[in-house]
């Protein structure tokens, strides 16, 4: 299962360098494309040829990117997160409800025809407050709490589907129905850099812990008396990695909508190639997720008349992958 071919170190080198290119290649890359060579001009400090090309250069597309990079890294962090402390590997990012969550205050203010950085306020909002009535139902579950929390994750998502059926069903069909629509299927074509702005913090604050606490999640993935006995407070510990993980995923589902697979099949893609150590997983995970993401913007922006929704593509492509995945030899987890 563990690829020995490559060493941790090198591995993660190279993902960054991929990385790199990709986020040049895809600032290049538009229907008003941009030379590499004005492109790495610019970056070290030189101008553009025209003001057009400033303008699109840093009100369009720089945004654009650094979002799907920010999104993609913290999804995938999210689930490898995720599947880490609950132990499972069926685990992704919406697994507490947090996307459904954010889900159910964008819908709420595209009803209310809401501008756009509210609307982004009220999925932020909505997916941190169905993430605390989560935790606080999982926490006073009888029995075992990671499965108490699950299931509060499952109940409470279902009736954040309910509530967007129903704004669905009372929505303006000719204005308000697609938009609420297509927003759930998960797009980066309306970003500004306000949106990095308003981001950017939260994604730092939660995927620092995840970091620092890389090598205690090895330790989650053991019986909870075997942790223990290593050391680790485990109700503290997995406490933190959830805030973490659900802080990330509350961040990119306001701003992106809702796009899913990329944090359950990042992670398990990465796993083949690092193995089970989430000292080495963590970062491979948070780099392979940035440039999964990058690439599916790049391949809806450029390749099709009309943009089509990330949800979708990943969809698409991240549900035949992880078939292909489940039939490989060696274990999935």
């Amino acid at each position: 299962m563990v690829n020995r071919k490559i060493a941790p170190s090198s591995l993660i080198l190279l993902l960054a360098i991929l990385l790199a290119i990709a986020v040049i290649l895809s600032l290049s890359m538009g229907r008003y494309p941009i030379p590499v060579k004005s492109l790495l001009l610019r970056i070290f400090g030189g101008r553009f040829e025209s003001a057009q090309m400033e303008a699109i250069f840093f009100t369009v597309r720089l945004p654009r990117i650094i979002l799907a990079c920010l999104v993609g890294c913290s999804l995938a962090a999210a689930g490898a997160s995720f599947q880490g402390v609950f132990q499972n590997p069926l685990a992704a990012p919406d697994i507490l409800g947090a996307s459904s969550g954010a889900a159910t205050g964008a819908a709420a203010a595209i009803l209310l025809r809401l501008p756009r950085p509210l609307i982004t306020l009220s999925a932020f909002c909505s997916s941190l407050v169905c993430i605390a009535l989560v935790m606080f139902i999982g926490n006073n579950a009888k029995g075992k709490k990671v499965v108490g929390l699950i299931l509060a994750g499952m109940m409470v998502s279902s009736l954040c589907s309910a509530g967007i059926s129903f704004m669905k069903l009372i929505a303006d069909p000719n204005n308000v129905l697609p938009e609420i629509t297509y927003w759930l299927m998960g797009s980066l074509a309306k970003t500004r850099m306000t949106d990095v702005n308003f981001v950017l913090v939260p994604i730092l604050i939660g995927l620092i812990p995840l970091l620092i606490f890389r090598w205690r999640i090895n330790l989650l993935t053991l019986s909870e008396e075997e942790a223990q006995s290593m050391g680790v407070h485990v109700k503290r510990t997995r406490t933190c990695v959830i805030l973490g993980a659900t802080l990330i995923t509350a961040a990119s589902v306001s701003v992106s909508g809702i796009i899913g697979w990329a944090g359950l099949v990042i992670p398990h893609l990465t796993r083949r190639m690092t193995g089970n150590d989430y000292r080495i997983l963590m970062p491979a995970s948070m780099l392979l997720g940035a440039l999964f993401l990058l690439l599916i913007d790049d391949f809806s922006r450029n390749f099709f008349a009309t943009e089509i929704p990330l949800g979708i593509l990943t969809a698409l492509i991240g549900a035949p992958f992880f078939l292909w995945l489940l039939t490989r030899k060696g274990d999935l987890w």
